[in-house]
């Protein structure tokens, strides 16, 4: 009676959740994703109730599919996946009904299959090696030392400063402090022993000996034994179906081992007990340079604590390296990585090679030669330095720096290839501000990777982002789209939420909960109310959140007022705001005060553009016009509209004699392009800001260029090729297969449905 109770219990709960997809749930926005993570909750107290709520997803999931309710197989699935792998022990039979499931979303559209695909996958190997999926993501997250799985991640959360206040900036580190004080490597090791041998023995495991067993060893036998399950684990996944009764043997081998070297006395024997799954490595960052990201993610990779000797610089990276073409390149613009070369140029100052004998010189001779005085070494930053970037890069997939003799007639070894043993998670708390400096961020990063290429074949880059404003709860409610200039900053986040509906109900309720957070009494009372429920959401938007939905960066060629002064270059992410600029000098005051009466308000502008057709048939136009200021947004108002363009609302002044006398009327003019040039006739000067932010605000300025922004290793293949080849208009080899546009992508759970 009482399983019957409490399978009802969690039904009840699922279909709760499912209403609230569907926007019929009663309770206030505000509380909206609190559903989900006290579904968990409820799990994560009695572990046993994990193959209750997996049968009851996979149910629903199976409703869900003959019926008409795909936009409910998306989240039941990202949920019963976070319970599989947290789950003690899961039957064969209740796997196998979810693998195929999984099998059969391949023949739905994207992002269905993707996502089936990838879950079919982990289920797979899960069901080969109970627990494997458990033990990587937690060897992973914690940065635990593994062979068998040398692979590291590490979450990195951005916070702009000028956008959050310091409360809740230090409510926001508080919170991670204490999610993870419990996280010790010794208790992650723990942890993946105690899961994994759960996992493989089910009820045979007596987990509370075998917690008490490993809680009284020393750090040395639980590094011991955690080398000795993970490679068994990491053994079975490599050998398939096969190895399935092995890999059994060999666990409970390890089990009675464990046991028998630390006697834990008698210890009654319980059912499955739950292994907490611990929250990743965080590390907040106020955003104050910028080059801060670029920076965090070469200290992720090559930690300064490591020697950077010049006899340990890698020869790898010279596979890489990128040819003086680069210069010739026209988005490359940026000064290079200079290195500091120890050889003086002169003969004399060259080490004698030991296979010549040494001829001696006599002292006219040796005085005739070049000397050279002593000078000041420059002692380069160890973020700059190029011994810095090549120096301990050596490791699993890494080819050694040593470079052995090789005998005559044998070829040389072909490097060993780079891997990506490294996943940096990017997260951004802020509003559409934070992400116009991640796009300029991005663009650089990828700028200094076409010149000397480091962190792409080491590193994987993945962006998320959390919409945090002040304001009251409702200021995201669907009702009120067009309301308040607050609103207006979350474009980006309202759009993902239009996109995914996941993400709406746990990503964007996050915008007024943080702040609600740094308000709250600092009491114990508070620890118990928030239960680090934001440290939660966040480790399973990054956990689960695979899909991401790709944004056009646009970019921006400003030209001043001042002949001297040279045109700068920018990017932006969501919107462009033009201005007429106030300042006006005084001998100019009176003429314009002339022509505004006679002409109307704004500046005379000349827009040429080309207009975005159906057909994709390219058609420039160019009009004239009067105008007070226009805006370009690049996020789409509407969610059946897909075209990849800016939309220009230009405001248009326009004259209208009638018999009371002269008058003006604005006129919006609205018009969809990907190329567009603004320039000022009369060479009056506007203002341009760039993303919302008016720390990017450009002034006198006369012309703006904005274009699509080009990815810059599409640049320079494609400059390499015209200088090797006669100049086409077409792409013609590898340049034809390179990703031509540069696009910032923010993972979701479901990226957009189709």
């Amino acid at each position: 009676m009482e399983s019957t109770e409490v399978e009802s219990d969690i039904l009840r709960r699922v279909r709760t959740l499912l209403r609230e997809l569907d926007g019929h749930h009663p309770a206030c926005q505000c509380n909206r994703g609190m559903l989900r993570w006290t579904l968990h909750k409820k799990i994560d107290q009695n572990p046993s109730n994990s193959s209750v709520l997996v049968r009851i997803l996979v149910k629903e999931l199976e409703r869900a599919e003959r019926g008409d309710f795909r936009h409910y197989i998306i989240p039941l699935l990202h949920t019963l996946m976070y319970t599989l792998i947290k789950a003690p022990c899961i039957s064969e039979e209740l796997c196998g009904r979810v693998y195929d499931f999984c099998k059969k979303l391949l023949t739905l559209p994207k992002p269905f299959c993707t996502i089936g695909l990838d879950y079919a996958i982990r289920l797979k190997m899960e069901r080969t090696t109970p627990g494997m999926l458990y033990q990587r993501m937690v060897i992973s997250e914690q940065s635990l030392k593994s062979d068998p799985y040398p692979y590291q991640e590490k979450i990195f959360i951005f916070a702009d400063p000028d956008l959050l206040s310091e409360a809740i900036c230090n409510a926001l580190v508080t919170d991670m402090e204490a999610a993870q004080v419990s996280q010790s490597p010794q208790a992650c090791m723990c942890y993946v022993i105690t899961h994994a041998l759960q996992a493989a023995l089910g009820e045979g495991c007596n987990s509370t000996s075998l917690k008490r067993s490993l809680q009284d060893m020393p750090m040395s036998d639980v590094e011991h034994w955690f080398g000795q399950v993970v490679t068994a684990v990491e053994c079975a996944g490599g050998q398939g179906s096969t190895g399935r009764s092995q890999h059994t043997a060999r666990m409970e081998k390890i089990y009675h081992d464990v046991l028998s070297s630390c006697p834990a006395g008698d210890a009654p024997l319980g059912g499955l007990q739950g292994t907490p799954l611990p929250n990743p490595s965080f590390s907040f960052h106020l955003w104050t340079e910028d080059d801060q990201l670029w920076k965090e993610l070469v200290l992720f990779i090559r930690p300064l604590s490591h020697t950077c000797e010049p006899s340990c610089l890698s020869q790898d990276l010279d596979n890489f390296e990128i040819p003086d073409i680069v210069s010739d390149c026209e988005c490359c613009q940026q000064s290079r990585f200079s290195v500091l070369s120890t050889d003086s140029g002169i003969e004399r100052d060259l080490p004698a090679a030991p296979e010549e004998p040494f001829s001696p010189c006599s002292t006219e001779t040796e005085q005739s030669r070049l000397q050279r005085k002593g000078g000041i070494k420059k002692k380069p930053s160890p973020l700059e330095g190029v011994a810095f970037l090549q120096a301990g890069c050596n490791g699993p997939g890494v080819k050694s720096p040593a470079k052995p003799k090789r005998k005559p007639g044998i070829p040389p070894e072909p490097p060993a290839p780079l891997q990506r043993l490294h996943t940096a998670r990017i997260v951004l708390l802020g509003d559409d501000r934070i992400l116009g400096r991640l796009a300029q961020a991005y663009h650089s990063l990828r700028k200094r990777e076409t010149r000397r290429v480091f962190l792409t074949p080491r590193l994987n880059l993945q962006f998320y982002y959390i919409p945090v404003v002040t304001g009251q709860p409702d200021t995201l409610a669907a009702a009120d789209h067009a309301a308040t200039g607050q609103e207006d900053l979350c474009e980006v986040a309202r759009y993902l939420g239009r996109a995914d509906p996941w993400y709406e109900s746990n990503i964007n309720t996050l915008c007024h909960v943080i702040p609600k957070l740094a308000t709250m009494p600092s009491s114990p009372s508070k620890h118990l109310v928030t239960d680090l429920f934001i440290t939660d959401v966040i480790a399973y938007y990054v956990r689960m959140g695979i899909q991401p939905v790709c944004f056009q960066v646009y970019a921006v060629k400003v030209f001043f007022s001042d002949s001297v002064q040279e045109p700068a270059e920018d990017v932006f992410l969501t919107e462009l705001h033009t201005q007429v600029q106030d300042s006006i000098p005084h001998r100019e005051l009176s003429m314009t005060k002339r022509k505004m009466t006679l002409d109307g308000p704004g500046i005379d502008l000349t827009v040429t553009y080309r207009k975005v057709v159906l057909s994709s048939r390219v058609k420039e136009l160019a009009v004239s016009l009067r105008s007070t200021g226009l805006v370009m947004k690049t996020i789409p108002a509407d969610e059946a509209e897909d075209l990849v363009c800016l939309n220009v609302n230009i405001t248009e002044i326009v004259k209208i004699n009638n018999l009371s006398g002269r008058s003006f009327s604005a006129v919006a003019n609205r018009l969809k392009t990907r190329y567009i040039q603004i320039r000022s006739t009369e060479q009056r000067p506007f203002t341009v800001c760039l993303d919302k932010d008016s720390r990017r605000t450009y002034r006198n300025v006369i012309s703006v260029e904005v274009s699509p922004c080009l990815e810059p290793s599409y640049c320079l293949q494609k400059t390499r090729a015209m200088k090797f080849s006669l100049p086409e208009t077409e792409d013609v080899g590898l340049v034809k297969y390179m990703p031509k546009s540069l696009l910032l992508p923010i993972n979701t759970f479901a990226g957009t449905i189709q």
